[in-house]
């Protein structure tokens, strides 16, 4: 008897067993006793489990974010943070299908087993880096490669050294963030980011330029005539760059042409000279000039060989375009023109270049056929051809500098030749409305050496005699044109003006040299205008009509102050 009831028993347990087991298999519910996260989810389903678990998720922590100085604080969910229900619940999947017999039948006794799983959480990787990339937004900056300067004082080259960047490492910072997702601080690396261009690239390149800074003499081939270029001239004369070193061609061509403008000795056309008040012949003479196209791939290529210092320029004779015999008698020219202008209130300075230029061109001869320049004729604006210092307009500004007042002589000579018919070839204006050149608006010529010319060519089929009348007693000057005269008549308009802007508001500059608050006004206001005049020339070959234009610039006054006391 107790043995059929043992064995009852021991047969009723083992189909209760087998009833659990079929229970336990994938899909089933979760065995009695497991907790995920303080979360009791035994007896549940997977998705009764998951739902459980998402019901009672934890709020989202909040976590600091650093990056180098830079901090904040952001929920966790913003970065990517979540619970990962899944993944918290495969180890109580994986004991449910664990348990034995024995626990089954201790959980139907109501003895299961109590199990406890931590709740996992998760990083989604591309929440983090969207949200840490608009933190990290302005932490990179560029490095700075390595450049080349030019110390005046020194007057050498040196290397502006390079500077490192840095870029903000978002993509570590998910990575150590997605291993550790219960952490509450983020660090962003801020790693460095070298130059691709060291100092130690560079500084070669600086030892060859260098290398090339250095006094350089020019000499002209059979003549004594000789120039130098400053070590400062020198240096002007090309780049040193990343990569190499380059001749800057505009600077080379200027230098070039100031270095054979000084050496060369054109010839002299047959002109006349004032003896008394009569014109006298004075023949012409021969020269030597500079063979340019030669002379310029050897200076340029001897600038950039260190170890040349002189040059000696190959030259060329120079022929007269007008001799002796070809000059008309004085006695047979007429006046064809005169243009005149006035100088009042002009400094000491301004009436010797004034007197000076007046000088210079007196007595010039423009064959037939051929152009006027009048900085040629004039000699140039230096020194040494007798110019001092005076106002000019330079750099947007009315500045001290070499030959102030040799384009009153320029203004009148362009009268004289405009008012005689002659094509212009070249004519500058000033860039604004300058007061020595009225009533007679838009009707000048402005002049700079080098480069800014003042040219005329003579078609009236004769020699051209150019005369300079200058009266500083009366701040007046007179350009007179003599010639064969050809029956030509020649108008010329008022100015037309066509817009006029305003003159933009005083400008004050801080002049520490100056006692405090004292003022001195250093440039002076002038309205812009577009305006031109019109030229009508008759003659054999019939009536013609042509403009010159003005543009010039709305002028602002300036005036210096003393600094605050």
């Amino acid at each position: 008897m107790n043995f059929w009831i043992a064995g009852a028993v021991g047969i009723a347990l083992l189909g209760g067993a087998l009833a659990v087991g079929t229970a336990a298999q994938p899909g089933g519910p979760l065995a009695p006793g497991l907790h995920v996260g303080g979360v009791d989810v035994g007896g549940m389903t997977r998705d009764e489990a998951l739902a459980a678990l998402a019901e009672r998720a934890p709020a989202a922590p909040q976590v600091t974010v650093t990056a180098g100085a830079n901090s904040w604080a952001v929920a966790a969910d913003q970065l990517g943070w979540h619970v990962d229900a899944a993944a918290s619940l495969r180890p109580a999947e994986q004991a449910t299908a664990d348990r034995g017999v024995i626990d089954r039948l201790q959980a139907m006794l109501g003895q299961a087993r109590v199990q406890e799983f931590p709740l996992l959480t998760a990083v989604t990787p591309e929440r983090a880096t969207a949200t840490l990339n608009t933190l990290a937004r302005g932490l990179e900056t560029q490095p700075r490669n390595a450049s080349v300067i030019f110390d005046k004082v020194a007057k050498r080259y040196a290397v502006k050294p390079d500077t490192a960047g840095q870029r903000p490492d978002v993509a570590a910072a998910v990575t150590a963030y997605a291993a550790s997702p219960d952490s509450t601080a983020v660090k962003i690396p801020l790693r460095v980011w070298a130059a691709a261009r060291p100092a130690a690239q560079v500084q070669p390149l600086v030892d060859q330029g260098n290398a090339l800074v250095r006094p350089f003499k020019v000499q002209l081939a059979g003549t004594t005539r000789s120039g130098i270029l400053s070590e400062l001239q020198v240096a002007n004369l090309y780049w040193v760059r990343p990569d190499g070193i380059e001749p800057d061609e505009d600077a080379m061509k200027v230098a070039f042409g100031q270095l054979t403008g000084y050496i060369d000795l054109p010839a002299q056309d047959a002109r006349y000279a004032l003896k008394g008040t009569q014109f006298v012949k004075v023949k012409e003479k021969p020269g030597t000039v500079t063979d340019r196209p030669a002379a310029y791939a050897a200076f340029r290529a001897a600038v950039l060989d260190r170890t040349k210092a002189l040059l000696v320029l190959p030259s060329k004779p120079d022929a007269p375009a007008l001799t002796l015999a070809q000059l008309p008698d004085p006695g047979k020219l007429e006046l064809i023109t005169v243009g005149t202008s006035t100088y009042y209130h002009s400094s000491a300075a301004r009436r010797t270049n004034v007197a000076n230029a007046a000088a210079k061109i007196n007595g010039a001869v423009v064959p037939a056929g051929e152009v006027f320049s009048f900085l040629n004729t004039l000699g140039g604006i230096s020194a040494g051809n007798g110019f001092v210092s005076g106002l000019i307009i330079s750099g947007g500004r009315t500045v001290d500098g070499l030959g102030g007042g040799v384009c009153q002589v320029s203004t009148t000579t362009f009268r004289a030749l405009y008012q005689a018919g002659l094509p212009v070839v070249e004519r500058n204006q000033h860039s604004y409305r300058v007061g020595y050149y009225e009533p007679q608006v838009g009707f000048e010529a402005a002049v700079y050496d080098p480069g800014v010319d003042l040219k005329f060519k003579n078609d009236t089929g004769a020699p051209l005699l150019i005369k300079t009348v200058n009266d500083n007693a009366h701040s007046t000057l007179k350009v007179e044109v003599w010639g064969i005269k050809t029956g030509r008549s020649v108008a010329v308009s008022r100015a037309v003006i066509v817009a006029r802007t305003p003159h933009p508001p005083a400008q004050y500059i801080v002049n520490p040299k100056l006692r405090p608050g004292a003022v001195n006004q250093v440039d002076w206001a002038a309205d812009g205008y577009n305006l031109y005049i019109t030229r009508t020339i008759k003659d054999a070959s019939g009536v013609r009509t042509d403009v010159t234009k003005t543009v010039y610039k709305p002028w602002r006054a300036v005036y210096e102050i003393g600094p605050k006391s």
